[in-house]
């Protein structure tokens, strides 16, 4: 053996060692979470109503079965419309992230608009109010969703091809939504993110797709780790009756991605990818997605309701599970006794009449019923009355669904309470309601900032050609932007998320503003360009004969601000020159010492804007 073999043989040991390390180190993290995972399957059941259901003594989720066949085991579910409700009021948590420049240098606020129209881009590309509504339905059932926020390589605008004529492509950045099923971190007691070594990614995968982005074959097998659906009827497959509640899925494999942050012998981290028995990846955490630069796990997470030293939140469904099979027994055992009283209980003496038939028929309207001579007449039993504490019961409950949900009546039901009339009083109503969901809209909001983050760090990272950014500006038009890496500064940024404004609030708030005079000038009248952005806000932008040319002036000026930063720009005749000299000395105002030779071609270019406005 030469040593060029013993070398390949030592590799091959090493990765072989290193595939059973990580294997065993998923199989340890599943088993240490394995009363997590069956919490949250209890969790879909019931929200998909499946609520005759429980956690056995072994830990496995198991179907309850009746004490009597005759019971009455009917679902009133409350969880699902409330987790509707929470949902609805949450979508409503879409936070824009705009970048706020740190200077009112020309500079600092072009890096600053920069990157927020590249965030803005994204947001749309990607579709990221889809995605957190996709997270937000994770962590609302289960208590805890996360994002993944990657650079795709295959994804953007063709840039060439390679040397088989396979297109280049630029890449461009993805971020999708994750169920807490696929992530195992390395302690259940980091209370943050930032305070895990190590998480694994795993989640089942067709073996094609193993092949087209690793070159490597797998034989493939039957999945059943991970459910993918609430375990009921309508969601395409039948519930066993043994206990297993999981779906299968035909030839897959598991593919597992472990995440570790830097250390002392890893400097950049470490990632590595297998699936069956394949080492599919190792080398360095591939993204620059930390402050500064650094090298950290690319996963958000997002929680419904925070725990102590818990790296998993809990979600408001756990409380609302005792509530639920409460009010369950409750209004069956209440139906059933209903059902006692107009269906009767029959007491007859033994052979005086057919019993058979009078279980199978009953006592209906004109029935001719025969009983044997001397016997007593058959004759119902008296049931008594529906006692009183079967709807003080249900009304306790449901009173108690509204304390544990944080939902009122009034954002659950769309009804008024009773007692309240006043428009103030309605209002301070929903408020309380909004309240009490803030710790749950604060986690959306972290993880919506960390997400615009970690994306301008990508961009700093991988985008090295120019590209073209396309946004549409105010009143409509086209803006074209070209930028680099160079452009982009996430580490000299701060954010603020903000929300996005109903058509009728921004309506309203103008002629609020209107109406106090607010947008006047010192003489009390409105300039050219509020009134052109005033009809732009009102709907009225597109009507030419609505429109101010002073509008176009001041766009014309602004682009022309961003040729004097490259070169010289003469003014032209058909200018506004006051309104052109305005926006050229706020470039000039915001503009510092760095920028001298700018500095200087617009002072030049005020120049001529005066020369040819006398």
């Amino acid at each position: 053996m030469n040593e060029q073999e013993l070398k390949e043989r030592q590799e091959a040991a090493r990765k072989k060692a290193l595939v059973a390390e990580i294997q065993a180190d998923f199989a340890s993290r599943r088993e240490m979470r394995r009363h997590l995972e069956r919490g949250w399957e209890l969790n879909m059941n019931f929200v998909s109503g499946n609520q005759f259901c429980d956690l056995s003594p072994t830990g496995e989720l198991e179907e309850e079965s009746a004490q009597f066949y005759w019971q009455s085991r009917r679902c009133f579910n409350h969880i699902a419309p409330t987790i509707d409700t929470r949902l609805a009021r949450l979508a409503k948590v879409r936070p824009t992230l705009e970048v706020r420049a740190f200077s009112d240098t020309e500079a600092d606020m072009q890096i600053a608009r920069i990157c927020s129209n590249i965030l803005k881009s994204v947001k749309s590309r990607v579709d990221l109010d889809k995605v957190v509504s996709q997270a937000t339905l994770w962590s609302e059932v289960c208590g805890t969703s996360f994002y993944k926020v990657v650079w795709n390589f295959e994804d953007g605008n063709i840039i060439g091809t390679d040397d088989t004529g396979h297109p280049l492509k630029e890449g461009d950045v993805n971020v999708v939504a994750l169920s807490p099923f696929e992530i195992y971190p390395s302690s259940l007691t980091a209370g943050s993110m930032s305070e895990v070594a190590s998480i694994i990614h795993a989640k089942a995968v067709p073996v094609a797709e193993v092949k087209e982005k690793f070159g490597i074959e797998l034989a493939g097998r039957t999945v059943t780790e991970f459910p993918l659906a609430p375990y009921s009827s309508a969601s395409g497959w039948k519930r066993p009756m043994d206990g297993d509640f999981r779906p299968s899925l035909e030839d897959r494999e598991i593919l597992i991605e472990r995440y570790t942050r830097p250390t002392g012998e890893f400097p950049d981290g470490r990632l590595e990818i297998v699936a069956g028995d394949k080492l599919l990846f190792e080398g360095p955490l591939p993204y620059k997605n930390g402050d500064r630069g650094e090298r950290v796990l690319p996963f958000i997470r997002q929680t419904c309701v925070e725990l102590a030293g818990a790296f998993f939140g809990m979600s408001v469904v756990d409380r609302m599970i005792p509530l639920q099979r409460a009010y369950n027994a409750v209004r069956n055992r209440k139906h059933e006794f209903l059902n006692r009283m107009s269906a009767g209980v029959i007491a007859v003496e033994d052979g005086s009449v057919d019993a058979e038939g009078l279980a199978d028929e009953g006592l209906y309207p004109g029935k001719v019923l025969v009983y044997r001579q001397g016997s007593p007449v058959p004759a119902f039993l008296d049931c008594g009355k529906l006692p009183a504490e079967f709807a003080e019961e249900e009304e306790r409950i449901a009173n108690e669904f509204i304390l544990v949900s944080g939902m009122s009546e009034i954002s659950r039901n769309s009804a008024n309470p009773t007692h309240v009339t006043s428009a103030v009083a309605l209002q301070l109503l929903l408020d309380q309601d909004t309240n009490r969901m803030h710790m749950t809209v604060e986690s959306v909001e972290r993880a919506v900032k960390e997400a615009g983050k970690q994306i301008l760090h990508l961009y700093k990272q991988f985008a090295h050609t120019r590209r073209l950014l396309r946004m549409t500006g105010i009143s409509g038009e086209t803006e074209l932007y070209y930028f680099d890496a160079s452009d982009i500064s996430a580490d000299d940024v701060e954010f603020e998320t903000g929300y996005d404004r109903t058509p009728e609030q921004v309506k309203e708030d103008i002629l609020n503003l209107l109406s106090l005079g607010l947008l006047k000038d010192s003489e009390g009248n409105i300039s050219d360009e509020v009134k052109s952005r005033v009809l732009d806000a009102l709907g009225y932008g597109s009507l030419e004969n609505a429109r101010d040319i002073s509008y176009l002036h001041v766009r014309k000026a602004e682009r022309e601000n961003v040729l004097l930063a490259q070169g010289e720009v003469e003014a032209d005749e058909y200018d506004d020159h006051a309104v052109h000299r305005a926006e050229h000395l706020r470039a000039l105002l915001s503009g510092g010492e760095e920028n001298a030779a700018t500095k200087a071609r617009i002072v030049r270019h005020l120049e001529s804007h005066r020369r040819k406005g006398e």
